[in-house]
């Protein structure tokens, strides 16, 4: 088994493969990348038993063959090379010679069938829509998702499609946020929890990319097809809340205000909060937003005034600072809306702009209790 590609072009594509392995693996075989050899075909797999992730790469070669190279070794080797044709060769001791413009590199090498398959899905319905609007989605909920091991399906992102629209959603149990898409539709009703960590390796490689995905999905699994990747990953098992119930519906009370603004305001008074609550107080009356912080145990207290335009009764409402900067954060508009009912009922934050068409996000945002 001999084949020759670029150092670059190699570096690239396992960077992105490597994401999946983990650094303690139960089993030794999980810290290799398979390699797969068929002619000028190379199809590279990387997998933690939960996430399988495989690219195909073009190399030279008339061989074939299967084996599992070590991946740190690999990886910490090809970042020292400049862009240069490298040779892979199969030698009969067990080991690969990597040969480069400069030298010789041996590596021992593992049998590849130790390695574990991909999951087949049978049956699987699908949909397909463009990786840049999945990763856009991905990355407006996973922010939102727990890590609590006792709730799993808190820990992942509920992906619920219809034949009107596509709908992702993300909480733990204090903050959630709601993303849909009106303008992109499945061809059958379906619901599934993806865990968070092959959605975030989905959002880092598919961040502006123009690409179509195929999403295939069966009850235990789902599959990620794009370009010349194919990622499987084990769904989470259970429940999803039934999270249109926590979203207040009646909320008379509006405010609008500049997202910048508001954003580096509650970042600054929240540095006076309680470090154990980060609670900041929102007063609002007439055009005029107060936000405030008290630690009274150190005796440290900050205020700020805003301007903004609110329709509704005067209030104050506590909030943990923490997720209101996340969400402000992970809004690209430039005014937001929030919409209270009373103070120990949930806010919800949308964006006045900055949307395409037919896209929509709704965040909540639970109350913290004010000391009066």
């Amino acid at each position: 088994m001999k084949f020759i590609v670029s150092s670059t072009y190699l570096l690239k594509q396992l960077q992105i493969l490597g994401g999946v392995i983990n650094n303690n693996n139960t089993l030794p075989i999980l810290d290799n990348f398979l390699f797969d050899l068929n002619q000028d075909e190379l199809t590279v797999s990387a997998s933690d038993l939960e996430t399988t992730m495989s690219t195909k790469l073009k190399v030279e070669s008339e061989s074939e063959g299967k084996i599992a190279v070590p991946a740190r070794l690999l990886l910490d080797t090809l970042k020292t090379f400049p862009e240069q044709p490298l040779t892979f060769v199969v030698e009969d001791n067990n080991t690969i010679e990597l040969s480069s413009n400069h030298g010789k590199y041996a590596l021992a090498y593992a049998s590849g069938e130790e390695f574990p398959k991909a999951v087949n899905l049978e049956d699987p319905s699908s949909t397909q829509l463009q990786g840049d609007v999945l990763a856009t989605a991905i990355s407006k909920t996973i922010f939102a998702s727990g890590n609590d091991d006792l709730r799993p399906v808190m820990s992942g992102v509920f992906f619920q499609f219809t034949q009107e629209n596509l709908t992702f959603v993300a909480t733990d149990a204090h903050k959630l946020v709601k993303y849909s898409r009106e303008d992109i539709a499945a061809s059958q009703t379906a619901e599934f929890i993806m865990p968070k960590k092959p959605l975030n390796l989905l959002k880092g490689i598919l961040s502006g990319a123009d690409s179509d995905v195929l999403i295939e999905y069966n009850e235990s699994n789902a599959k990620f097809t794009f370009d010349d990747t194919t990622l499987v990953c084990r769904l989470i098992d259970g429940k999803y809340p039934n999270y249109e119930a926590v979203i207040p519906k009646e909320n008379p009370n509006k405010l609008v205000i500049d997202r910048g603004q508001f954003l580096s305001s509650v970042k600054r008074v929240s540095i006076f909060s309680n470090k154990t609550t980060h609670q900041v107080r929102l007063k609002i009356a007439g055009a005029e937003l107060n936000i405030s912080a008290e630690d009274v145990d150190y005796s440290n207290k900050a205020e700020e005034r805003l301007t903004c335009s609110y329709q509704g009764d005067d209030m104050q409402i506590g909030f943990n600072s923490r997720f209101l900067t996340e969400m402000l954060s992970n809004l690209n508009a430039n005014e937001v809306q929030l919409e209270m009912s009373l103070p120990n009922r949930a806010g919800i934050l949308t964006p006045v702009d900055g949307l395409d068409d037919g896209e929509k996000v709704t965040m909540l945002v639970m109350p913290v209790m004010l000391n009066s």
